[in-house]
């Protein structure tokens, strides 16, 4: 078990730190697939990527049941954690407020909490680790609110599947799962009423 001297810190300025990362996290949902870049953590536990981190200690709390896949799950990641989050890890994907896993472990997308119509806020929202995200050139083509017209993103390291899964997703709504995608410091999100298309060839 990690001691208290084991547990690396968080943010400098929880305050500050916490209201920019929350801002960028409110953008990247208001305009799918804008990159953010996030330089409030320096040091985070292995394997957890420092955006992810970031989010983590802006969003979840001991109200927010959070699930961690078993590729991204450390002692060191879960004592980081729980400490400056204070939040309960489940066990069970589809009881969990967040979930965290990488692109290659994600699960189906029909395994977490989607809400109900009266409460679809009570989804699971999914925070993935991907191996690349870039903006422009070949990759996924977005539409939807918050795209003027439409927005080009690559997403690397995803399982195959996911963007069939994720069409059913969007048939869903108003529930539904919402994705944050993450890569180092970086963060991307897709609420579930963007739609995504993959380029063919």
């Amino acid at each position: 078990m990690a001691v208290m001297t084991d547990i690396k810190p968080g943010f400098r300025d929880p305050v500050l730190d916490s209201q920019a990362v929350f801002r960028a996290v409110l953008d990247a949902m208001a305009r799918p697939g804008k990159l953010h870049s996030l330089s409030v953590l320096d040091d985070v536990p292995a394997p957890l990527d420092a955006a992810t981190a970031a989010v983590c200690l802006t969003l979840v709390d001991q109200d927010t049941p959070l699930w961690i896949g078993a590729d991204l799950r450390s002692q060191g990641a879960e004592a980081f954690l729980k400490f400056h989050c204070g939040c309960p890890i489940v066990d069970d994907p589809a009881k969990a407020a967040f979930a965290l896993t990488s692109a290659a472990k994600l699960p189906g997308l029909d395994g977490f909490a989607i809400g109900d119509d009266s409460y679809p806020e009570t989804s699971t929202t999914v925070i993935v680790q991907t191996g690349g995200l870039a903006e422009g050139g070949e990759g996924l083509t977005l539409r939807g609110p918050g795209i003027a017209d439409t927005h080009r993103l690559a997403v690397s390291g995803l399982r195959t599947g996911v963007w069939r899964e994720w069409t059913e997703n969007g048939v869903l709504f108003p529930c539904g799962i919402d994705l944050i995608l993450v890569h180092g410091a970086t963060l991307a999100a897709l609420p579930r009423t963007t739609t995504v298309t993959e380029q063919e060839g």
